[in-house]
């Protein structure tokens, strides 16, 4: 990865330019890629999607991607009837980099790592960068935190842009029939005590 290191030999850290995003507008639908799962949408020079097909791949290189940013499991990409083709090689053929960030379930938790991971390749390379899951709900939350994290963005606009694109209503929302609001807390949650 080519991070800028400054002078006190600290890592600089990738800034939301380096996704090409424009703070005022919101991502915008991408309707002209066939062979998504759901949605497509782009923010700055980041498409947002949900399971590309082969075809659809080979679209996103003529448009200029030069990384494929996988969020699914191995196990969901090893299963030859909701994904027929081997992704990594099939981006590996047409000359893109491929990078998987596994995200779900006990064995690949939703982690700082990742974002940090994420915001390497985005980074790394200055053309358009593919970041997908299955739908793109995965994607949303990923790109919504690297906004956060690496881009300067604040909660309320980071969330607007997740959902933009695939972010829900929190079910907790639709059960209390209300909106919830998120608050940052600069202390972690204390664990309850037991009770006896």
């Amino acid at each position: 990865m080519m991070v800028p290191v400054l002078g006190n030999g600290l890592q600089a850290t990738p800034s939301v330019a380096d996704a090409g995003i424009d703070r005022i507008a919101l991502p915008v639908a991408v309707t002209d890629i066939e062979g998504v799962e759901r949605r497509v949408f782009r923010d700055g020079r980041v498409f947002i999607a949900g399971q590309p097909s082969e075809a659809a791949l080979k679209r996103f290189k003529e448009l200029g991607v030069t990384a494929v940013v996988c969020l699914r499991t191995p196990k969901e990409m090893d299963d030859r009837a909701t994904v027929p083709f081997d992704e990594a090689a099939a981006v590996s053929a047409l000359g893109l980099e491929y990078v998987h960030i596994p995200l779900g379930g006990t064995d690949y938790p939703y982690t700082p790592a990742a974002v940090e991971r994420f915001a390497q390749v985005v980074a790394k390379h200055r053309g358009p960068v593919l970041l997908h899951c299955t739908v793109a709900w995965r994607a949303s939350y990923l790109w919504t935190a690297y906004l956060i994290r690496y881009g300067g963005l604040d909660l309320d606009a980071a969330l607007a842009r997740g959902r933009a694109i695939a972010i829900g209503r929190d079910p907790l929302e639709e059960l209390l029939g209300r909106p919830v609001k998120l608050v940052w807390s600069d202390t972690p949650p204390v664990p309850p005590q037991a009770t006896r």
